[in-house]
């Protein structure tokens, strides 16, 4: 089936608080701008289970290690929700997931970078889960896609759980001066990353369909501020040190140093000391993808690549 609708009367459905059920109530533009939040959606999801399993070896037991498959199996979940919704819509998943190179991808370049120890991944659930979880409240409450509102259902409560995974374990360590030092060096890198997650500020948006189709209800700078006015308390209030605090006079968070700024990826650590840069330069970045960008597509892929071989048939 094909969208045929015009957005004119995709804006007077919605405008009647009627929801769109399926491409026969899309225009195409309606129609592509949901297949590619999809996609950014579903490809999260998906690349955070190797992204987690790689930091799940540093679990510091069988009881933290099951908590850490949990949620791990969770996202497997959250993925497979998105990938049928954009099969429903006519994109060819099979050749999505597992023929795509690597930099095609589209996830916060965040999970490009390994969580090597115990302590970066509960900040990951912290920090990160707590992007996708406001990313996808958002979702949930705003669209205007019926079958993802209804499949956010349950994975609304999920992300909830991987939340307070990361900031239980957080306050357990935090009083410990030597794991808190841990945290504290997690928190140093991981923390202006997760700033980015929301994506470009609004006024360097070239995608405006998300808002005028309500696929979501709020811009990625008003879905960034909700981040840090939940996450810069939470992380100060156990004596942690972040860039950013409240402006009374400007009523919003501000990040207090260079921002954007140069990442080194190789040693987790920011240049700052070498003073702001241009979005430009952080796209740059982004569409590079980071170190494990290839090894994690690759743990999802093999496998049925390795099928492929099998069945004689030639693999890219």
């Amino acid at each position: 089936m094909l969208a045929t609708q015009s957005d004119a009367a995709v804006l007077e459905r919605i405008s009647e608080h009627r929801l769109i059920e399926g491409v026969e109530h899309m225009s195409p533009a309606y129609l592509e701008g949901m297949k590619r939040i999809l996609t950014v959606s579903a490809d999260t999801e998906l690349i955070s289970a190797p992204a987690y399993m790689h930091a799940a070896r540093f679990c510091p037991n069988i009881n933290t290690f099951g908590s850490a498959i949990a949620i791990i199996q969770d996202e497997l979940g959250h993925a497979h929700i998105a990938y049928r919704l954009l099969r429903d819509l006519g994109v060819d998943t099979e050749e999505l997931v597992y023929r795509r190179d690597p930099v095609r991808w589209k996830y916060p370049y965040a999970f490009d970078v390994p969580l090597e120890s115990w302590y970066e991944l509960i900040v990951a659930n912290a920090f990160y889960d707590r992007a996708g979880y406001i990313l996808l409240s958002d979702v949930y409450n705003s669209t205007t896609f019926g079958p993802w509102k209804r499949a956010l259902t349950k994975v609304d409560k999920e992300e909830t759980f991987h939340l307070r995974h990361g900031e239980q374990w957080m306050r357990k360590l935090a009083p410990d001066p030597a794991e808190h030092e841990r945290l504290q060096q997690a928190i140093d890198w991981m923390f202006l990353l997760t700033v980015e997650w929301f994506g470009l500020p609004d006024h360097l948006k070239t995608h405006a369909e998300q808002l005028n189709f309500g696929f979501k209800g709020k811009s990625n700078d008003q879905l960034r501020q909700q981040w840090m006015s939940t996450a810069v308390p939470f992380v100060t209030g156990l004596g942690f040190r972040v860039p950013a605090h409240f402006d009374e006079a400007g009523k919003q968070w501000v990040v207090d140093c260079a921002f954007p700024a140069t990442f080194d990826e190789r040693h987790k650590r920011w240049l700052l000391e070498e003073g702001a840069i241009e979005w430009d330069e952080v796209m740059v970045r982004w569409r590079r993808r980071g170190p494990k960008n290839s090894e994690f597509v690759e743990v999802v892929q093999r496998g049925n690549k390795g099928l492929a071989r099998l069945m004689g048939e030639e693999v890219a």
